[in-house]
């Protein structure tokens, strides 16, 4: 016999509560009102403690939903701000650097030579640092060979590869940069190099020439490129060459190589 679920006492009862219930929610005639009072009064305190958690629930929601405002105003206020320390540091450095190439700008030879200003954008740093990469190149007319100088016409180095936008620079000490240069004081003639180990040197000077301690070497004025009177620097010491034929100068270049960041092409050197 099989089990009818609608035909028990309990399905029953409880329709007989539904309906019973939904009579007393309707209240025909106000007829059920001690009935519906005597639940009400029954359930107030239930009904006030889930409204109660109800209204906590809305005032943690908005809360976290605050938070959650909050941290991403917060997080925009960082992007913002590391931007403006980004601005500030890049306007900062464009000032100082602005600042920089017109000190430099009033000691150069301007009336002298088509000069041609650079920054200077990548160095030999794994090396000997004896080269450098500025940011003109054919474009700016700049070609292999030119001499570059810093304020008052000093020589740091010769351009040696050119291209569209940026050239490379061969620095007074590196062993492929070979400048005809002579003694300001006794017109010694000689080759300023680089040379590893040693720096820039002035070599192949005759013995009977005079090289002393002190002595100015400035560019002969031999190659086309090189106008004459470019400073290299000041003899440091005097070295003999083994076979005693010629000696050898020590240079110290007033420029410290390693932190130049603007640099002068001679465009024309035969001015």
């Amino acid at each position: 016999m099989s089990f009818n679920f609608f035909s028990t006492k309990l399905f029953k009862v409880i329709v007989v509560l539904i309906i019973a219930g939904f009579v007393i929610f309707l209240n025909p005639y106000n007829f059920f009102n001690p009935i519906r009072s005597a639940v009400f009064t029954v359930f107030s305190p239930l009904q006030k403690v889930v409204y109660g958690l109800a209204f906590e629930f809305s005032e943690i929601k908005k809360f976290m939903s605050s938070i959650g405002q909050l941290k991403s105003e917060n997080e925009k206020l960082i992007k913002e701000n590391r931007e403006l320390l980004a601005e500030k540091a890049y306007l900062g450095e464009i000032s100082k650097e602005n600042e920089v190439l017109r000190e430099e700008l009033k000691l150069l030879p301007r009336e002298k030579f088509n000069l041609e200003g650079a920054s200077v954008i990548s160095r030999d740093f794994h090396g000997q640092g004896d080269w450098l990469e500025i940011d003109k190149g054919e474009k700016s007319g700049i070609k292999k060979g030119m001499p570059v100088i810093v304020d008052k016409g000093i020589l740091v180095g010769i351009i040696e590869d050119v291209y569209r936008n940026t050239s490379k620079i061969f620095l007074l000490n590196n062993p492929q940069s070979v400048i005809n240069t002579i003694d300001s004081k006794t017109n010694s003639k000689g080759i300023v190099k680089g040379e590893y180990g040693i720096g820039v040197v002035m070599d192949m000077v005759l013995q009977s020439e005079s090289l002393d301690k002190g002595d100015e070497i400035i560019t002969s004025g031999i190659s086309n490129n090189f106008p004459k009177g470019l400073l290299i620097g000041n003899v440091e010491d005097v070295v003999p060459s083994p076979d005693r034929l010629f000696k050898k100068g020590i240079i110290s270049s007033p420029v410290d190589f390693s932190s130049l960041r603007f640099v002068f092409v001679i465009k024309d050197g035969n001015q």
